[in-house]
């Protein structure tokens, strides 16, 4: 061989290699990706709520005396349990005691004074009745039999007049006795105070319409509860009656409490110009799971729509805008794939077109350089490289 051709071939050799190996060392290395195998499962539709809910009580009542004054007993303090009918609070009332008194003795008269004067009615009857008599065997003349009768029809209006003082002093002694039960507080149901305001020998203030004057006893009655949670206006007309949810608290993190939707509020709640919301209020499936919850506890609602299971699904964060998902090709490359969506929630979608089972799809989105045409590899691949 030509010697000048030889040296040009080793030349052409030795650039051709440089050149490869340049290529090799500087080549884009793939990029470390998270990626989901696309197979069937279970897909839920739900709605939750916008703003945390609470725990609530069945019945919850803030009680305050209808009058003011000095408090004079206090029989409870804050995490007590009563019963219905305990007396809570009772102010002082020396004086309205002694309207009672009066009112009592009021009563006490004029019920004797009715005795005596139906006592002389039926005497003054029996005479007249007599006076009759004698007059028709004209024993006594006519007018003295008359006189008899007209005695004993005055004598039994005035009984009559006696009987009905006794209704009046009755009315007064029962509206002594309202003016009375105005400085107690009576609890209208069992349950546990759950806050006092005010201390013996401080005054209680009532509360005047449209004044937010704290009340004086928070009674609450914890032996039945609910959740109460705000939904978005456009769900609304999605949610009935019945339906089945789950109830997830943030002091009970790995725990979920199973419900059903028991009222929809008949009106929007504007909190602010752009969030308008319905109050949906949930009981549990099992009361007594809910026993030793506490009322205002945060609470989170997922209202169950439909359900579907064994269908192909993909993770709800895996798509794009556009119901796009980046789909890994044969080379390891990322394709944009166009899907039809199903029914979805926060954690899985339901796919129905674009996609097969076995597909891998990318869920490390964040990543710089994720698009269509990256050379990307597994997370656990690259790492056990």
């Amino acid at each position: 061989m030509n010697p000048l051709l030889r040296r040009s071939l080793i030349a052409f050799v030795i650039i051709a290699l440089a050149s490869a190996a340049g290529w090799w060392f500087t080549r884009p290395k793939p990029i470390p990706v998270r990626l989901h195998t696309v197979a069937t499962g279970k897909v839920e539709a739900t709605l939750a709520n916008t703003r945390a809910g609470s725990i609530e009580s069945c019945q919850r009542t803030k009680l305050s005396t209808i009058l003011g004054g000095r408090i004079e007993y206090l029989g409870v303090k804050e995490g007590d349990r009563v019963e219905a009918g305990q007396v809570l609070m009772r102010l002082w009332r020396d004086d309205l005691s002694a309207r009672v008194q009066v009112a009592e003795a009021q009563l006490a008269t004029a019920q004797s004074r009715a005795n005596e004067a139906c006592t002389v009615a039926d005497n003054a009857e029996r005479e007249a009745s007599r006076q009759e008599t004698l007059a028709a065997k004209g024993f006594i003349s006519t007018s003295r039999a008359e006189a008899a009768r007209t005695e004993a029809k005055a004598r039994r209006t005035g009984c009559i007049s006696a009987r009905k003082d006794i209704q009046t002093s009755e009315r007064q002694l029962a509206a002594a006795r309202a003016d009375l039960g105005r400085t107690v507080i009576v609890a209208p149901f069992a349950g546990t105070v759950a806050k006092i305001v005010g201390e013996v020998g401080e005054y209680s203030t009532p509360s005047p319409p449209g004044v937010p004057t704290p009340p004086a006893i928070d009674l609450i009655d914890d032996s039945c509860l609910y959740v109460k949670a705000p939904m978005d206006e456009l769900d609304a007309p999605k949610i009935k009656p019945g339906q089945a949810v789950r109830i997830r608290l943030d002091a009970y993190p790995n725990r979920t409490f199973s419900g059903h939707v028991r009222r929809i509020a008949p009106y929007v709640t504007a909190v602010e110009k752009q969030a308008r919301t319905v109050d949906v209020e949930v009981d549990f499936d099992t009361p007594d799971e809910a026993k030793g919850l506490l009322v205002g506890y945060s609470a989170d609602v997922e209202i169950l729509l439909e359900a579907r299971d064994d269908v192909l699904r993909i993770p709800t964060a895996a798509l794009q805008e556009g119901n796009r998902v980046l789909a890994v090709d044969a080379e390891d490359r990322l394709e944009a794939r166009q899907i039809k969506p199903g029914l979805a929630n926060w954690e899985w979608t339901e796919v129905r077109e674009g996609l097969s089972a076995g597909s891998r799809i990318v869920l490390s989105l964040e990543k710089e350089g994720i698009k269509p045409g990256a050379h990307v590899v597994e997370e656990s691949a690259a790492g056990g490289k």
